[in-house]
């Protein structure tokens, strides 16, 4: 694979990156809970993944600190970077919020800080189950 400097690679890549990379890891989750529809698999996904969800898990990070300053960077360059597409589900700002989250687990996958990267996807996979238990 070619080196890049992951400094200079814009928001909206770094996303693009981080979305597949935080579907991936929300898809080994649900299948290991015994998931194997994929009407189930999509339905109970949109519990992680959508906008509006990944908007609400960096607001709980940067609430509860759990983001370095760097972290917290990149996340602004992403929430930042001017996108020709918008959400189909989402106003402006939750899609910006999300797309910000998605370049953080970009970044960290690009960097190779797996363990970062996995800590924080267990974060938001129990943050997401608790709130769930909430509402029941």
């Amino acid at each position: 694979m070619t080196s890049v400097d992951v400094r200079l690679i814009n928001g909206i890549a770094l996303a693009f990156e981080g979305d597949a990379v935080y579907s991936y890891y929300i898809r080994r989750h649900l299948i290991f809970q015994g998931q194997t529809k994929p009407s189930q698999l999509h339905h109970r996904s949109t519990r992680y993944v959508s906008a509006r969800a990944q908007a609400q898990l960096i607001q709980a990070m940067l609430d509860q600190g759990l983001l370095t300053e760097e972290e917290i960077a990149y996340y602004k360059r992403g929430r930042n970077t001017k996108s020709h597409t918008k959400a189909k589900n989402a106003d402006v700002i939750t899609y910006r919020m999300s797309t910000g989250f998605e370049a953080v687990m970009g970044y960290l996958d690009m960097t190779d800080q797996k363990q970062r990267l996995e800590e924080l996807i267990a974060w938001c996979i129990n943050y997401v189950e608790q709130k769930k238990q909430r509402v029941m």
